[in-house]
């Protein structure tokens, strides 16, 4: 049996519903942090839904960017990943600012009809119980990752100070890296239904790979 975090709820006690919050491009994934801004009112009653209510919310990115003739919403990805409202702040001008830890990922099974102008969904746990456990160990060139990832800021001209990131663990590093780089929905939802934490961090590498290679660079060096 898994054991989750001091705050994380038990796998038997995940809700049967789930309000998701919609966004392309972000990217939570299980034990990483994420910053939110809220300000639109059905979002508003969403979290303000949550709180009262075990403070869940899940992250998923639409499945394309523009609704087809006849739709009344955009489809969802199949796969989100719900977190846990860790803190959050009221502002002046009727903001909530809060940070999501990501908990679990679920698989949508279905829709329920919502009250307060935000989307539930009918989650599946089951094939993401060893999410709510702490990460694995992982087999990790850091060397090679963080260089990549600088080539990656660089050639962006991303305003990020990757020192900060130096002393990270391993599977916090995989994590944040994965949630803070700008890849594409496709690249974001792969690296959120990569398997294992293993396989993002290869697929992390891989996707940065890509990205250098694509600019018409030379491979980095692995020395």
């Amino acid at each position: 049996m898994v054991l989750p975090g001091p705050f994380h709820p038990r796998f038997d006690a995940l809700p049967r519903t789930l309000p998701v919050f919609p966004l392309p491009g972000a990217l939570l994934l299980p034990w990483g942090k994420l910053p939110l801004n809220i300000f639109e009112p059905r979002y508003l009653n969403m979290v303000e839904d949550a709180l009262g209510a075990g403070r869940l919310i899940g992250m998923i990115q639409p499945l394309r960017a523009q609704q087809s003739p006849g739709e009344d919403r955009l489809p969802l990805c199949e796969v989100g990943c719900a977190g846990r409202i860790s803190s959050f702040t009221e502002s002046n001008d009727g903001r909530l600012l809060i940070t999501l830890t990501g908990l679990i990922r679920f698989r949508v099974t279905g829709e329920v009809p919502g009250q307060r102008g935000y989307r539930v969904i009918s989650p599946q746990w089951g094939a993401f119980a060893d999410d709510l456990a702490p990460p694995p160990a992982v087999k990790l060139d850091r060397k090679r990752l963080l260089l990549s990832m600088s080539g990656f800021v660089q050639q962006r001209e991303l305003p990020m100070n990757l020192r900060i990131l130096e002393d990270l663990k391993d599977p916090d590093l995989i994590t944040t890296l994965a949630m803070i780089c700008p890849f594409d929905v496709q690249e974001k939802q792969a690296i959120l239904e990569a398997e294992t934490l293993q396989d993002r961090a290869d697929l992390l590498q891989t996707l940065l790979d890509m990205a250098h290679y694509a600019s018409g660079n030379e491979p980095q060096s692995r020395q």
